[in-house]
């Protein structure tokens, strides 16, 4: 087994926000003034405009939703979501430790762990795997030199080899952005006495 760390090099930021009223129209001026607001203090950040997108709104009705007798305060909530997909990782994590200015302009924003998380991709991987496959034969032979000199045989020809899979996982919880690239070779050695 060897492994490599490395940084991600695509960024998918969505940013969903709500809004709730009584008036329709009002809610849907609302949203498309937050989704301005949001694409601007974006765009100021350095995030280009064709890397955002932006979704349709969802609106729910609750009192079409009711039952029982209690009148919710707002009839309307709605939730929209802006999607940042940028290749630029580190200047979109410099932008979400300033997304506390909007909070202060008034956007409520949502935290929905399932559809709402930031994801970190490695997609470099064809670039880096000729190194890791080196690495590794080259830890497995020495490895292997080891468990022969320990046994006072001689290390010989490879015998059988096998790549094995690559794997790319997060480093831990709390770095999304640092990946861990793990290939497990499988390979066997002659030895000569």
């Amino acid at each position: 087994m060897f492994e490599k760390e490395v940084k991600a090099d695509v960024v998918i930021w969505p940013i969903s926000f709500s809004r709730a009223s009584n008036n329709l129209e009002d809610l849907y001026n609302s949203l498309e003034s937050d989704a301005k607001t949001i694409k601007s203090f974006l765009i100021s950040k350095g995030i280009k405009e064709d890397e955002i997108t932006v979704s349709v709104p969802s609106v729910d009705d609750k009192i079409a939703q009711q039952y029982g007798g209690n009148t919710p305060k707002y009839r309307y909530n709605a939730r929209e979501t802006l999607t940042v997909y940028t290749k630029n990782v580190d200047l979109a994590r410099e932008s979400m430790k300033d997304m506390i200015e909007l909070g202060k302009k008034g956007i409520t924003f949502i935290n929905d762990y399932y559809d709402g998380r930031v994801e970190y991709i490695f997609t470099r991987l064809n670039e880096i795997k000729p190194q890791m496959l080196k690495e590794a034969t080259q830890k497995a032979r020495a490895s292997a030199k080891t468990f022969a000199d320990d046994s006072n045989s001689k290390l010989g020809k490879i015998k059988k080899a096998r790549q094995g899979q690559f794997i790319i996982t997060n480093r831990d919880n709390n770095t999304p952005y640092i990946k861990k690239v793990r290939v497990v070779s499988t390979i066997e050695y002659y030895l000569d006495d």
